[in-house]
């Protein structure tokens, strides 16, 4: 009891000072000692937050690991959603497809945390936990030592120095027990030594434990990244090879492709029913549809069904839908390339040169543009026939409608590219409804895919049965037609006289016709050794001018190069 007491008594003058404390670490220990508990609790902290990471349960096997997985369940639901859509429709394909790579995930992901807690969660375990705690507990040990040596010492001490007789008998036997404490003392510092400095030199294997996290999460994400790039390419495939896909805001080339038509779907669809019943109907293309209504008909036309038999009684949204259409387009109909090339044609100022240039820039363009071109135009020229009952004339339509077969690329607001490209849109649109025929001399079937009903609109006769259409003759015509140049198209008849009248395809009016009436204007054209004059009579109440031909028999032949 009387030496417990003493004890108590030396660990509280150590305490408050009152007694000098033994010291037996050197300065470097002591340094080690200080960071034991700060390493300790960093290591404890990024354990529990690591733990908190991962997705799977701890010290689990590998099957129940991974059946634990969010990705597991999630791969388990798709999978199961798309058996039950089965492969009638795309989603359940897509919900089966991507749900098994969403597995193969899974297995890269359970894969991956196993091994983080075996390489990372584990030594920091075992060293948070275990190894440092050890340590600290032998410091513990060799404070208790260092006091019991400190209490025996004093003991000892006061015996050598103390009168009484008693004291002083039992002076050698306190000289034995401090010198056991010593001994005890010794041999826990000498432990306690080797584990720290054991520590200080592993501290770079210990944090070696982040640097692996990192490098097994880049080799995780490399393999999830590898099973992706592996199995994408079979989803897309499968995508691709869906055909009812959206028309609207699709590149008119990938729908084509996709759907193999040659005629954009909306495009033909809305033409058909227009021919059924719009073609009276005042307005068209001009008059706004109701939004319900035309938002009802682009989701059908979307969906690539062909039974739109409700949309036909209301032809304002059956337009709406087309102008929406081409609108939509991410390039216009007559292309972003070719837009300058369609401008400078426009601001030609003689009418002739102003049709074969337009002729020339719709010769350049793509052939599923043109082909889609020459539908749209066909219909709006017999639409334009109509202009009496339904007001639509050229003009008309080219202001309605123009603006979403061309515009520039170009950046701005909606309203300040409307601006820049109406105008010179008008007057590229506007001649080529009116000639129509000369610039797409082809019939044109309608009923492209057969899959509409044929229009009961009789159709509509050709206004220039006898029309002679002279093109640029270095260009190669459409279809096929070979449009060789007036000087080689009757070399082997050089005495052919021209008795029938003819006619030249009717000229869009200018501004500078309409406000001076000029004198007759005469032009002279050759054909190899003949020669012929045309001569233009323009007329206050004629919308156009008339064309005759004139046979000269005593014109001096001119350079045919100069004939164009």
């Amino acid at each position: 009891m009387k030496k417990q007491f003493n004890r108590m008594r030396q660990l509280a003058n150590q305490t408050v000072g009152r007694a000098e404390k033994t010291e037996v670490l050197s300065d470097d220990l002591l340094h080690i000692e200080r960071r034991l508990e700060l390493v300790r609790l960093v290591s404890h902290n990024t354990h529990k937050r690591l733990v908190s990471c991962l997705q799977g349960q701890l010290g689990t096997d590998t099957e129940k690991r991974q059946k634990k997985l969010p990705l597991t369940t999630l791969s388990q639901a798709m999978q199961e959603g798309g058996s039950q859509l089965g492969d009638d429709g795309l989603i359940g394909k897509m919900m089966d497809l991507c749900g098994e790579a969403e597995s193969k995930l899974a297995t890269e992901l359970m894969q991956h945390e196993v091994q983080i807690e075996k390489d990372i969660l584990d030594p920091l375990n075992q060293l948070a936990e275990v190894e440092i705690p050890n340590i600290l507990k032998q410091r513990k040990q060799l404070a208790k030592l260092v006091l019991d040596y400190d209490s025996a010492k004093t003991r000892w001490y006061q015996a050598t120095k103390s009168n009484n007789q008693a004291m002083a008998a039992k002076a050698d036997s306190l000289k034995d027990e401090m010198d056991e404490a010593l001994n005890k003392v010794e041999i826990c510092k000498d432990q306690l030594s080797a584990d720290l400095y054991n520590f200080a030199s592993k501290e770079g294997d210990y944090a070696r434990y982040y640097v692996m996290l990192l490098e097994a999460q880049a080799d995780y994400h490399r393999k999830s990244l590898a099973t992706l790039e592996a199995a994408i390419p079979t989803i897309q495939i499968q995508q691709d090879s869906w055909m009812e896909k959206p028309a609207f805001g699709t590149l008119l080339e990938e729908h084509l492709q996709r759907s193999s038509r040659e005629i954009a779907l909306p495009l033909e669809a809305c033409v058909m029913m227009l021919l059924e019943t719009g073609m009276k109907e005042e307005g068209l293309f001009r008059i706004a549809a109701g939004a319900s209504k035309l938002k009802k008909l682009k989701a059908a036309l979307d969906c690539s069904t062909s039974q739109l038999e409700e949309f036909y009684s209301d032809p304002h949204a059956v337009a709406g839908a087309l102008k929406s259409y081409l609108r939509e387009l991410p390039e216009p109909l007559m292309t972003f390339g070719l837009y300058d090339e369609w401008t400078q044609a426009s601001n030609v100022s003689d009418s002739d040169k102003r049709l074969q240039a337009l002729w020339v820039a719709c010769d350049h363009l793509p052939k599923t543009h043109k082909a889609n071109l020459r539908y749209l135009v066909k219909f709006l020229a017999k639409l334009a026939q109509d202009s009496d009952v339904n007001k639509m004339t050229p003009s008309n339509i080219a202001i309605v409608l123009g603006p979403n077969l061309l515009w520039a690329k170009m950046e701005g607001s909606l309203a300040e590219m409307a601006a820049a490209t109406s105008i010179h849109v008008v007057a590229i649109i506007e001649p080529i409804i009116q000639h129509a025929d000369w610039f797409f001399p082809e019939e044109v079937d309608f009923n492209v895919s057969g899959m509409f009903a044929l229009p009961t609109h009789p159709p509509t006769p050709d206004p220039e049965p006898a029309l002679d259409r002279k093109r640029p003759g270095s260009l190669q015509g459409q279809e096929g037609e070979s449009h060789t140049p007036r000087k080689d198209r009757y070399l082997l008849r050089p005495h052919l006289s021209l008795s029938l009248p003819l006619t030249l395809p009717s000229r869009p009016k200018t501004p500078s016709r309409q406000e001076s009436r000029g004198p007759v204007v005469s032009a002279l054209y050759v054909v190899a050794n003949e020669s012929i004059t045309v001569t233009e009579t323009p007329t206050e109440d004629l919308p156009s001018p008339d064309f005759k031909a004139v046979p000269q028999s005593n014109v001096a032949p001119m350079n045919p190069a100069t004939d164009e």
